[in-house]
C-alpha cells in the first residue's frame, strides 16, 4: 500500500515538474513573441492590402496578446508533446512506444498543414470574395480586432479537421473503428463533411468547395491508413494468441 502510494506520489511530482516546465517555456516564448509582435502583425495583415483600424486603446493590446500568445502556443506545442512522451514512455510497451512516436508528431504536422492551408489558400480566396461584395457606394474599413477574429475562426477549425487521418488511425489502433465501417458510412461522412465545410466558410459555393475537396480526400486517405493499421492490428492479435 505504501509502495503504491509512493509510486503515485512520484508520478504526480514528475507530472507537476513537466507541466511547470511547459508553462515556463510558454511564458518565455510569449515574451519573445512580444519582441517580434510588430513583424508578425505586418506579415499577417498582408492579405488585407490596407491599413487596419482600431476603435479603442485596448484593441491594440488585445491584438498583441493574441499574436504573441498564438506564437507561444505554436512554438511550445513540440516541447509539450516531447514532455508528454517522456512522461508516458516508461509505462508503455515498445510496440506502443512506436505508435506514440508516430502519433504525437503527426498531430502537430497535420495541424500545421491545416493551418497553412487555411491561411495561404482558403483565407485569401474567401477574403477576396467578400471584398468583391463591396460596391463603389461602400467604403471598406476593417478593424484589426474583427480581421484577426475572422482569420482565427477560419483557419483554426481547418487545422483541427486536418487531424482527421491521425484520429482515425488511433481509433483503428484501439479497435474502435475499422476500414469496413468507414467505407460503409462513406456517404454519411460526405454529407457531414459538406455540412462542416459550409459552416466554417462564408455562404458561397466556391469557398465551400475549396474546403470540402481536401476534407473528402482526407477521409479517403483515412480509410487507406485505417486498412494498413487494421491489418497490422490483426497480425499482432494473432501473434499474441
Amino acid at each position: 500500500m505504501d509502495t503504491t502510494g509512493m509510486q503515485l506520489e512520484g508520478h504526480l511530482e514528475e507530472l507537476r515538474k513537466r507541466i511547470i516546465f511547459v508553462l515556463v517555456t510558454f511564458l518565455i516564448l510569449m515574451c519573445i513573441g512580444f519582441v517580434f509582435v510588430e513583424e508578425i502583425y505586418n506579415w499577417i495583415i498582408k492579405a488585407a492590402d490596407q491599413p487596419l483600424t482600431i476603435l479603442g486603446p485596448s484593441d491594440i493590446l488585445w491584438i498583441y496578446f493574441v499574436l504573441a500568445g498564438s506564437f507561444a502556443i505554436i512554438a511550445t506545442t513540440p516541447i509539450a508533446l516531447f514532455q508528454i512522451w517522456k512522461f508516458i514512455k516508461p509505462a508503455i510497451s515498445k510496440e506502443e512506444q512506436k505508435t506514440v512516436v508516430f502519433f504525437l508528431p503527426s498531430i502537430l504536422i497535420c495541424f500545421i498543414v491545416g493551418i497553412s492551408f487555411g491561411y495561404f489558400v482558403l483565407f485569401p480566396s474567401v477574403f477576396a470574395f467578400l471584398n468583391t461584395l463591396a460596391t463603389d457606394q461602400l467604403i471598406t474599413m476593417y478593424t484589426a480586432e474583427k480581421y484577426f477574429k475572422f482569420l482565427l475562426n477560419l483557419t483554426l477549425p481547418i487545422g483541427f479537421l486536418f487531424e482527421m487521418p491521425i484520429v482515425i488511425m488511433l481509433l483503428t489502433r484501439l479497435g474502435i473503428l475499422n476500414p469496413f465501417m468507414l467505407a460503409k458510412t462513406r456517404k454519411v461522412a460526405y454529407v457531414i463533411l459538406t455540412v462542416v465545410a459550409t459552416l466554417v466558410t462564408p455562404p458561397d459555393f466556391i469557398s465551400a468547395i475549396i474546403v470540402m475537396a481536401p476534407l473528402i480526400l482526407l477521409y479517403e486517405l483515412s480509410i487507406s491508413i485505417s486498412k494498413v493499421v487494421y491489418k497490422k492490428r490483426l497480425v499482432l492479435l494473432k501473434e499474441a494468441s
